[in-house]
């Protein structure tokens, strides 16, 4: 666990309102029954938050399933559009039924194949969330970077991956994340914070 399961426990039990969304919570008894990895309400709730404070036009999103983390963007938009990639096509019929359900189709794209070749037909992008094969998160930001919009902000999930950055001997996944990471405080102004499994916030360098 990154953080204490107790504060982790305190912390869900104060994000009270989603549990008044019967797709939201329709979405994490899957998630429990299937063993499939969301990003979770802690997480969701920060992605609801940056994109109210953000007003972004067009959020891209590599690695969707089926669409727990883009609800939480869908949920928050105004006028913009979120685009769900994955490479199963089970996957995103059922975020289209989910979405649906909800009334939130039209405020978005649904794409099923490789997340990275398509995201790179995407212009402007002003939110980059990458959620997808975790060796594959440095190709994602360097063959994007030019797809952002000025002001663009990146997220990405699972970067502090099960605690495994500070091993000393990091398997191949674990140096990966961690070469991105270095990459992203870098070449970025960026900032990780601790919650779930480590998500990470990037602003371009002024």
């Amino acid at each position: 666990m990154i953080i204490n399961p107790k504060i982790e426990k305190y912390l869900e039990k104060l994000s009270f309102e989603e549990k008044n969304d019967p797709i939201i919570k329709e979405m994490e008894e899957i998630a429990k029954k299937e063993n499939f990895p969301i990003v979770g309400s802690l997480v969701g709730r920060f992605l609801y938050i940056i994109t109210k404070q953000k007003n972004p036009s067009l959020i891209v999103e590599l690695g969707s399933g089926y669409g727990y983390s883009a609800y939480w963007f869908a949920k928050a938009l105004n006028k913009g559009k979120v685009v769900l990639i994955d490479y199963q096509e089970k996957n995103i019929e059922k975020a289209k039924e989910f979405f649906k359900r909800a009334g939130l189709e039209k405020k978005a794209e649904f794409k099923v194949g490789d997340a990275l070749e398509i995201a790179k037909e995407y212009k402007n992008i002003d939110i980059l969330f990458l959620d997808l094969e975790k060796s594959r998160y440095l190709e994602a930001i360097q063959s994007l970077e030019k797809n952002l919009s000025e002001n663009a902000l990146i997220i990405a999930d699972n970067v502090l991956w099960h605690g495994k950055v500070i091993n000393e001997k990091p398997d191949k996944k674990t140096l990966a994340i961690k070469q991105f990471n270095e990459y992203m405080f870098k070449h970025y102004f960026s900032a990780i914070i601790p919650i779930r499994d480590g998500i990470l916030l990037s602003i371009k360098n002024s």
